[in-house]
């Protein structure tokens, strides 16, 4: 596990990162904790006294990365932009869970389920994330809907996106 004492920082206008608060990860500690990778990951350990774990960091093209610190985790180490804070990281592995009702969903329908099993983790996650992401159990069944709809048909994430905006176009 890696140890790291940086400061909490916020992004002012920077696209969809705009108003983020983050830690930046030097290099060399991001090497240490994922050699030879300059891709998203995921890290676990704790900031301050605060458990974390399958947060996402981000590589900002220079080998360095940055871990957002959302508002539940400032809120659990009471630390806000400009405070220096001790992060202990380490590569989490583990793959996230699925959504359990796409899961279930899928059980009614083999064609789905199957298609769904051949795609990549990334890619299934991408339908889980979506449908997990619904702020209401309304959209939440309507995308559940639509990904098994899709997935019968071989349409991967990308592909259900582009024809729904595309109909919405119309």
């Amino acid at each position: 596990m890696e140890t790291l004492k940086t400061l909490l920082q916020k992004f002012g206008e920077n696209g969809e990162k705009t108003g983020w608060t983050y830690i930046d990860i030097p290099a060399e500690t991001a090497s240490a904790i994922k050699p030879n990778n300059k891709q998203i990951f995921r890290v676990k350990g704790k900031i301050e006294n605060h458990e974390i774990n399958a947060v996402a960091v981000f590589p900002r093209g220079d080998g360095s990365f940055i871990m957002p610190v959302n508002a539940t985790m400032r809120k659990a180490i009471k630390k806000h932009e400009g405070t220096t804070i001790i992060a202990m990281l380490e590569e989490d592995k583990t793959p996230p869970p699925l959504s359990a009702d796409l899961l279930e969903c899928l059980e009614d329908d083999a064609k789905a389920k199957a298609y769904f099993n051949l795609l990549s983790p990334s890619h299934r996650n991408y339908f889980s994330k979506w449908i997990e992401s619904a702020k209401t159990i309304e959209t939440k069944t309507k995308r559940i809907a639509q990904s098994v709809n899709a997935l019968a048909l071989h349409k991967d994430y990308p592909t259900m996106i582009r024809e729904s905006k595309n109909k919405h176009i119309e």
